[in-house]
């Protein structure tokens, strides 16, 4: 029973669900949530996964890939070559450092074989990308000094996965310990060095060519189908397609997917891939740090927990103070600093597969492999323990005054207070309009053909489906103060018009109405702005036919205002009774009558009315005279 699929997953999702939410009361971060349910199912506790938590925790790796992708996405690419040599300045000083002050200090103080301490030292250097990422994100700190710094580091640290893992096997052969034809290893490990070189700068080109040239007309033909499964099912293949062809040839899969991301950060399907992505990447990343928890040795840590402990502290310690000064020598504020090297300085999940690979290779006994494995897990699980008490304790006293706003949505490109759903003929009337005098508004649509077209002519609209609620965050609706509905498709319409009111509830809405069924349901929701989009034309058609018939100008633009104004009045009334079929056929007959009574009423007041800048004193009397000559 234990041991079937539905079992498990029903274990994973209560864990997820009972403890995250709980963390979150009391003011932990999701990620300490996840970990304590993975200790809590784990072997060492109640005891309901066992083993298989670790291959579920490789399996959930591919959150950190999509992550990165995510990240990527996110990221101009103009952007990220100019911090090309921060990230590399950056993220030498740190690796080399740490490692280096490790490998001395085991060498001298633990006198551990040299081969098994640079390999420690080395998995050690790296921190965890989920952890910190998730934790920047989730305090809002993604784009402060202290965010972007820690973000040139994680990258820098998996590119330099790659080096390292291709060490490894040079320092397994040189003592013939072990037989490497049992070692995974890529597809082109086999090959000329200079070879390897080329394949893996080929593949990097492959993913930036096909990114421009195959991956975003794939993507217009995908969208053209209007099937939101099939666009999600099409996100989720490009990012594993990127990720296993970078994985042939040795680089990191997470590497490769933030490439990825990075090619299509300026393409029209920028939102619509991270509304798709995201919540694949959360789910991944929390069964992920569940994993983490439950892989968790606590026999091994209690056979020798004072080694663990203090080891654990000694080697935070050592790459904080790394940290530290990597950030004093980039003139890191002191606030920002603190925060930076609290939230690095602990090991990471390359490190699993850095201590794994070298056990293949016999580079360290066993023993010791799981001990630095428990090492890891435990700073892991430190770490938001680490930040929760810079926030508590020191950030009262520096202060991170770069700290976003919490609402903040990181991929948004720009801010404005309007945000328009729709740029077809009748939103990019408004947008036109709006844009003529001076105010800029964020625009979605999801015609990706259109959106693509629009973006030639110099307008800056995002694909996507504007009633997906990540989208509308990463619109700006929560800071926006207009929101104005024009999709096509009228269902989708209305379905936008709800979520807007339910989820961002302070946004003063403008919504069209294709018809007068399309008006009760707006009212029904509590928009009482809604603009059927025929009437105002077909009014307009009306005036200039009264015009042509021998109505003053003057006399024909305000009945015609004036029947627009009693027909929107009489909405209201005609809403209350559209589900009695009698009752409503009734009303809109009485409706009907009362206007056209109005309306001449109106007429005979009006003449008396002189607007100079439409009609003459003598105009006004001659249809006064007409007027009452067909009276009689």
């Amino acid at each position: 029973m234990q041991d079937s699929f539905f079992f498990q997953a029903i274990i994973y999702l209560v864990a997820a669900v009972v403890c995250v939410p709980i963390a979150k009361k009391i003011g932990l971060s999701s990620i300490l949530g996840y970990l304590f349910a993975g200790i809590i199912i784990g072997p060492y506790v109640l005891g309901f996964i066992g083993q298989e938590g670790q291959d579920i925790m490789h399996f959930a790796e591919f959150g950190v890939v999509m992550m990165l992708f995510l990240i990527g996405l996110e990221l101009d690419p103009q952007k990220f070559w100019r911090m090309r040599k921060f990230i590399i300045g950056m993220g030498t000083l740190q690796v080399v450092g740490t490692a280096a002050v490790l490998f001395i200090a085991c060498s001298f103080v633990l006198r551990w074989e040299w081969r098994a301490t640079l390999v420690i030292s080395l998995a050690l250097t790296l921190s965890s990308t989920a952890i910190v990422m998730q934790t920047l994100k989730e305090k809002g700190l993604t784009n402060t000094s202290m965010g972007r710094s820690s973000f040139a580091i994680l990258l820098f640290q998996d590119i330099a996965v790659i080096p390292i893992m291709a060490i490894l096997p040079l320092l397994a052969e040189t003592d013939g310990a072990v037989n490497l034809e049992h070692v995974n290893q890529s597809l082109i490990s086999d090959f000329e060095p200079w070879l390897q070189t080329l394949i893996v700068f080929g593949a990097i080109g492959m993913v930036y060519v096909g990114g421009r040239f195959i991956i975003v007309p794939l993507l217009h033909v995908v969208a053209r189908t209007r099937l939101q499964e099939l666009f999600t099912a099409s996100a989720l293949l490009l990012v594993m397609g990127v990720s296993f062809m970078m994985q042939l040839v040795g680089l990191s899969p997470a590497l490769g997917a933030f490439l990825a991301g990075l090619v299509l950060a300026n393409s029209e399907f920028r939102h619509e891939l991270e509304g798709d992505i995201a919540p694949f990447k959360g789910l991944l990343l929390g069964l992920f740090f569940i994993g983490v928890g439950a892989s968790i040795n606590f026999s091994l840590i209690m056979a020798d927990p004072a080694f663990i402990i203090i080891f654990t502290t000694i080697f935070n310690s050592i790459k904080f103070f790394v940290l530290l000064i990597v950030g004093n020598i980039y003139k890191k504020s002191s606030d920002q600093n603190l925060l930076f090297s609290f939230a690095l300085s602990q090991a990471g999940e390359f490190g699993f597969v850095i201590l794994g690979f070298a056990l293949q290779l016999n580079l360290m006994p066993e023993e010791l492999s799981n001990q630095m494995m428990a090492v890891i897990a435990i700073s892991m699980v430190g770490t938001p323990f680490l930040l929760l008490i810079n926030e508590k304790l020191i950030d009262p006293y520096f202060g991170v005054k770069e700290k976003q706003p919490k609402d903040k949505y990181d991929s948004i490109d720009e801010h404005n207070d309007v945000v328009i759903a729709g740029f077809g003929n009748f939103g990019s009337t408004i947008v036109r309009l709006l844009k003529t005098n001076g105010i800029k508004a964020t625009v979605l649509d999801m015609d990706s053909d259109r959106v693509d077209s629009l973006r030639k002519m110099g307008f800056t609209v995002y694909y996507g489906d504007a009633s997906r609620l990540e989208l509308l965050k990463a619109a700006g609706c929560d800071n926006a103060k207009l929101f104005i509905a024009a999709i096509d498709n009228p269902r989708v319409n209305l379905e936008v018009v709800e979520m807007i009111k339910k989820h961002f509830p302070h946004l003063k809405v403008l919504a069209r109405a294709r018809n007068r069924s399309d008006a009760f349901e707006l009212l029904d929701m509590g928009v009482k702005d809604f603009y059927r989009e025929n009437m105002y034309s077909a009014v307009h058609l009306g005036v200039d036919a009264l015009v042509e018939l021998g109505h003053r100008r003057y006399t024909a633009t305000r009945q015609g205002q004036r029947f627009m104004k009693y027909d929107e009045q009489s909405i209201a009334r005609l809403a209350e009774k559209r589900h009695d079929k009698k009752a409503f056929l009734m009303t809109a007959k009485e409706e009907i009558e009362m206007q056209e009574q109005l309306l001449r009423n109106d007429l005979y007041a009006q003449l008396g009315a002189n607007d100079h800048a439409w009609e003459s004193d003598d105009i006004s009397k001659e249809r006064r005279e007409e007027l009452d000559s067909t009276t009689d």
